[in-house]
């Protein structure tokens, strides 16, 4: 069963969702564990999650999937503005409301993250104790530069300061100027104007899962990923342990590099499981691609949480 829902993010901001309880949850006074699941650049969640969160609920997960803030129907302004760090930490506002919930295990919270959101994961499971599986579907796993061990733990440490900051003058309530606005894609035919993502296979999602009814628009700023302190998923990877990490990611990503999320997944500790889709960053979205992403996260959750 599926419900419309709304709660509070940082600073009050209503983040607008879905909650999928799946049959006979809350029943006896019987408690269901559950995932947190959030859409990846500029998109919203009625872009290709519904595929994933029937999958966790017929599996016995409850599900929450909502809109990040200033994106889809959730509040927030400026409108179109993306910053990982403020949702990074409105995720951490999702799994606390989520806990709260009845017949909600609080024990066992997993969150899921898709592209952008899933280098979001990583960071927000690193550091998030409620957070107890995280699994990152196509990732962006990390910017790409090489990182030095000697500085592993200091990065690390500057990101949770980063994270755990709600005094207004952290990363995610930054005030410098963004980048952009700009088009996340081409249009169909356009083949000069910049975009964020200008391959052609991104044009084609976007123009297919971002039609009437998906509360998508084709802009967007930037703030938060560089700075003093980078947001660097790479960074958070080594210290989810021991919390288990499921990766999945596409075998020829342009968008969220597939070298980039292999080398990011060869730095992650146990537990942690690999699978590979043959194809771009948007095969796990649908087909035989989204049977087989959201099958493995579904076995793996069934196995640890």
């Amino acid at each position: 069963m599926r419900s419309d829902v709304e709660f509070d993010g940082f600073g009050g901001v209503t983040l607008r969702g879905w909650l999928y309880r799946p049959e006979g949850a809350g029943a006896a006074g019987a408690s269901v564990p559950a995932v947190v699941m959030a859409h990846g650049f500029s998109a919203t969640r009625h872009m290709a999650l519904t595929g994933f969160a029937d999958v966790f609920s017929a599996a016995g997960f409850a599900v929450l999937v909502y809109d990040h803030r200033c994106l889809g129907d959730s509040d927030g302004e400026p409108r179109q503005e993306i910053n990982p760090w403020a949702q990074a930490r409105d995720y951490r506002y999702a799994l606390a409301w989520l806990a709260k919930q009845p017949g909600i295990d609080a024990d066992r919270l997993a969150v899921w993250g898709s592209s952008f959101s899933g280098g979001e994961v990583m960071v927000v499971g690193a550091i998030d104790p409620l957070a107890k599986v995280v699994i990152a579907n196509a990732p962006f796993a990390g910017l790409g530069s090489a990182i030095d061990p000697a500085e592993l733990e200091a990065r690390f440490a500057e990101m949770r300061a980063a994270l755990d900051d709600e005094s207004g003058g952290g990363p995610a309530d930054s005030t410098d100027a963004p980048i952009g606005p700009m088009q996340v894609v081409r249009e169909p035919g356009d083949e000069t104007t910049p975009a964020f993502l200008p391959q052609p296979e991104s044009t084609a999602w976007f123009v297919a899962e971002g039609g009437s009814g998906s509360a998508w628009r084709n802009t967007f700023t930037l703030k938060g990923l560089g700075g003093d302190t980078p947001f660097d998923p790479a960074v958070a990877a080594p210290f989810l342990t021991p919390k288990p990490l499921l990766m999945v990611v596409a075998t020829r990503d342009r968008v969220a590099a597939t070298d980039v999320a292999l080398t990011v997944f060869e730095s992650a500790k146990e537990p942690k499981k690999l699978t590979m889709i043959e194809g771009d960053h948007f095969a796990p979205y649908s087909g035989a691609g989204l049977e087989q992403a959201s099958t493995v996260a579904r076995d793996f959750l069934l196995r640890y949480l």
